[in-house]
């Protein structure tokens, strides 16, 4: 099979340098960016309705997006790594409206807008590898995709989403990136580190030094499809699950991921025995959370790793939901609120998520708190965002919905046969509630 992804026509790529003015920065991995360093890349996609002809995106808006990237990157030094970063400048002849729908849509056809990050190069002493690559395509007289690929180990999505915000305010008006909410932190003397924690985690890393994902295999084999729940959805959610379990009160994540996490075991055409464990896990932002306590704009990672678990009969039939939801629920207690810490049992993170490969896992990617959809380069908001790396796992991607106040977007990745089963059952079970 092939390992290239589709190509899009390359009409440039050129590297974008931060003002040779701009100060030098080192910052240290420390516990939360080493357990990331043999993550596979993280990609964002966002496609903006923009009718514009080829010249005129070439001379007019070309120009203005790197210039602010330039400026933009003033502010986040860590993101040009070896103070280069790479730009591509592509055009496609995809049906924009096609990749932008919700319907299920072929997920190879999504890679003719994903950057690459460079491969590393490895030494007998070091790995280097570059941390952000950026693609901006043209779809002629239709669109634009602006695609983001990072290494998870410069940071988290909080972090990333934060450069993505500055940069748009950077680009729409280039006063506004001076908003104090827009600038990173790189203070990291205050991030605890109990136990040594940061030795811990590069003795564990350090047994291994490959920092490069496989290549993604095409064709994927795999569909993508975007499914709604409206903020009517989610309070109907959230009383069924409080008419089966009185005593939980479940938030909006919670609910709304207790629900997929559900259907998609009650779509299963072969499911497995009752008794078998299934799994939930997810990252929880540790920022306000650690003592003492981050600021909000921390640039890096700083996560916490929650695991549920639920047997896979209990995910199946009626009480699904309020299974699922009790179970995402009490991780959520024990570890994000945990009288002890937020760190508490940190040490044991990667053994106890490398116990997991190969178990029926689910998790998400994303959080209804990043709302990609208000980020405007002066071209107005996003028409669709996508997340590719849901493709290299089995995560859902989830974000604020663009069309509805209050409601959510919910990405999967699976082969059409699923899909269309996780269809079924998604609009029967809100149906039913």
């Amino acid at each position: 099979m092939s390992t290239l992804p589709p190509s899009p026509t390359v009409l440039e790529r050129c590297t974008i340098q931060p003002p040779p003015h701009t100060p030098e920065l080192t910052l240290p991995l420390l516990h939360f960016d080493i357990t990331w360093l043999y993550f596979h890349p993280v990609h964002r996609l966002l496609f903006f309705n923009l009718p514009c002809s080829k010249s005129h995106f070439l001379q007019s808006i070309l120009p203005q997006i790197k210039h602010s990237l330039t400026q933009t990157l003033i502010h986040f030094p860590p993101l040009a790594g070896k103070i280069i970063l790479p730009l591509t400048v592509a055009e496609s002849d995809h049906d924009f409206s096609h990749l932008t729908a919700n319907h299920p849509r072929n997920a190879d056809d999504f890679y003719a807008c994903v950057p690459h990050l460079p491969p590393p190069v490895n030494s007998s002493d070091d790995a280097v590898f570059s941390v952000l690559s950026l693609q901006i395509t043209l779809f002629p007289d239709q669109g634009i995709c602006l695609g983001f690929t990072n290494h998870h180990a410069i940071g988290d999505a909080s972090s990333v989403v934060q450069f993505i915000k500055a940069w748009a305010a950077a680009n729409k008006n280039s006063a506004e990136i001076e908003n104090n909410s827009l600038l990173p932190s790189f203070d990291r003397s205050a991030v605890a580190d109990p136990g040594g924690l940061d030795s811990h985690y590069w003795n564990l890393m350090n047994q291994s030094r490959a920092v490069e994902s496989p290549p993604v295999t095409f064709p994927l084999n795999k569909h993508r499809a975007t499914f709604i729940l409206t903020s009517e959805d989610i309070r109907r959610l959230k009383s069924h699950v409080q008419g089966r379990r009185p005593d939980l009160r479940p938030t909006t994540f919670a609910a709304s991921c207790a629900f997929v996490w559900s259907c998609l075991a009650a779509a299963e055409a072969a499911p497995p025995p009752a008794d078998e464990a299934e799994y939930f896990c997810f990252a929880a932002d540790c920022r306000g959370r650690l003592r003492p306590p981050l600021p909000a704009g921390y640039f890096g990672n700083c996560l916490a790793f929650v695991k549920a678990e639920a047997r896979s009969g209990e995910l199946r039939g009626e009480g699904g939901v309020a299974a699922a939801a009790e179970s995402i629920a009490g991780a959520i207690e024990r570890r994000v609120y945990n009288e002890r810490g937020i760190l508490e049992g940190a040490e044991e993170w990667p053994r106890e998520f490398g116990e997991l490969i190969g178990k029926r896992l689910f998790g998400v990617a994303g959080s209804p708190r990043f709302d990609l959809y208000e980020v405007d380069y002066g071209w107005g908001r996003p028409r669709k965002f996508e997340s590719p790396s849901i493709d290299s796992d089995t995560s859902m991607s989830l974000c604020k919905s663009r069309d509805f106040e209050g409601g959510l977007e919910i990405g999967l990745s699976r082969t059409r046969l699923v899909l269309d089963a996780f269809a079924a059952v998604f609009d029967q079970s809100l149906k039913n509630l």
